[in-house]
């Protein structure tokens, strides 16, 4: 069992029992669409355990004692496919599952502190005035549910494109996926995939749908989200995705994934949507983990597809691909690849780190100055085994060993859960838990605080 942190000096947790690694790989060479110098995209993280959704999680990782979700972007050394970074072995985890299932989780382009993580300097400094400043694409390409994947590949796959981050040299790194986000330039893509070769200030290539390659540089990244933004100057033939939204989806509703799995580029799956509000955090025992309130497909998603958009019938983005799930006792960096269980961050949450990101140079998310236990069998409700002073949590009454049920009237299971509940939110919004004190319950309410990440 692991304690999760959300105030900015706790250490983060290791995740126990949700196996789910981000999309990485590598030592894979596409027979076709390999890049020269480019390792095999990174592949798909295994669900890690949860871990506490309490603390600052630094910007850098969004995986502090969390259970680590695959993510999937192509890196480190995975079976068959590409990694963005050095192919070096990335350790993981293996958790039982109710099902008997294990889930690892990878992540594709490494992993950066979550809980508490420390601030990002990774791009220029010319933010602007968010997503309201920049051209993005308003309407959709296609009527709503016109039931043509073939349309819908014809419309997205001009504004998907292949990221080429290198690490320690062009021999090693990681290959994903990402997106246009407007006309200025301004791509989309996983903080995994991305986060080794900003941290070692290496380049990042983006691969339009022509196969032409321009040089990107990061304007900011969220490891708390798994999401980073990247610009790249000459963007003139770059044609932005629409976005839609993930809060009208229903379970069963077909959806499209776009990426280059395996290093392939302009790569096209389908499924449909398999679950909605799936808590999943991607992340590594040295690193903080992403805690996200996922949207589940059974959509294809393999190492090198972290980062590329999850879009509905109508040739709207509504997820980033970010994790996947794979059976077996694999570690970080390897696991059995697609088993029809990915995930996608929500498109809601992308907006807003975006927005952020593109105004300030740096995302935020929201923290109740509290620690929650992570791991364990128990799934009534999430734990809290420490209240920081000074904290919301501590203005709102809350005490060690209270359990909270619920989160504005929405049930609780665990303390991954909670997490993802509580990210779902931005800073300064008010929220209210229910919370059982022994044979008590009663509802408090809590103004949440933020840090950068």
């Amino acid at each position: 069992m692991s304690d999760h942190d959300d105030s900015p000096q706790q250490g983060h947790g290791h995740p126990e029992t949700d196996p789910t690694q981000p999309i990485s790989g590598t030592g894979w060479t596409s027979p076709s669409h390999s890049h020269p110098g480019a390792s095999p995209a990174p592949g798909p993280t295994p669900i890690p355990p949860p871990s506490s959704p309490w603390g600052p999680a630094p910007s850098p990782g969004p995986m502090q004692g969390a259970q680590p979700t695959t993510s999937y972007a192509e890196a480190g050394p995975r079976p068959d496919i590409a990694a963005p970074h050095a192919r070096r072995s990335v350790p993981g985890w293996t958790w039982p599952v109710i099902a008997a299932l294990s889930l690892v989780l990878g992540l594709v382009g490494g992993f950066l502190g979550a809980l508490g993580q420390q601030r990002l300097d990774d791009g220029p400094t010319t933010y602007d005035g968010g997503l309201d400043s920049v051209q993005t694409q308003d309407a959709a390409p296609l009527e709503a549910d016109n039931g043509s994947v073939p349309a819908v590949a014809q419309a997205l796959l001009p504004s998907t494109v292949q990221i080429i981050a290198a690490f320690e040299g062009e021999d090693a790194g990681a290959t994903g996926s990402g997106f246009v986000l407007d006309r200025q330039g301004h791509i989309v893509t996983n903080n995994h995939v991305v986060a080794s070769a900003a941290e070692g200030s290496d380049p990042i290539k983006v691969v339009d749908s022509e196969g032409v390659r321009h040089d990107a540089t990061v304007i900011g990244r969220s490891p708390v989200y798994d999401l980073a933004i990247l610009q790249v100057k000459d963007a003139a033939g770059l044609e932005p995705a629409a976005l839609g939204s993930s809060r009208v989806l229903r379970i069963g509703d077909p959806v499209v994934a776009f990426g280059s799995p395996l290093g392939l580029s302009q790569t096209v799956t389908s499924g449909i949507v398999s679950a909605l509000d799936r808590p999943v955090t991607t992340g590594d025992e040295e690193n903080t983990s992403s805690y996200i309130n996922a949207v589940q497909t059974d959509a294809a998603i393999n190492p090198g597809n972290s980062g590329g958009p999850l879009v509905n019938l109508a040739g709207e983005v509504v997820g980033v691909n970010s994790a996947i799930a794979t059976t077996g006792g694999g570690l970080m960096g390897g696991g059995s690849g697609n088993i029809g269980v990915g995930f996608a961050i929500p498109i809601e949450q992308v907006r807003t780190t975006a927005d952020q990101i593109l105004k300030t140079g740096e995302a935020r998310y929201p923290v109740i100055g509290a620690q929650v236990r992570t791991g364990g069998t128990d799934s009534s409700g999430a734990l809290i085994t420490e209240v920081n002073e000074g904290t919301p949590a501590q203005a709102a009454g809350l005490r060690k060993d209270d359990v909270v049920t619920e989160v504005d009237g929405q049930p609780v299971t665990d303390g991954i859960a909670l997490i993802v509940a509580i990210r779902t939110h931005q800073p300064g919004e008010t929220i209210e838990f229910t919370v059982r004190r022994g044979n008590d319950e009663q509802s408090v309410e809590i103004t949440l605080d933020g840090e950068v990440g």
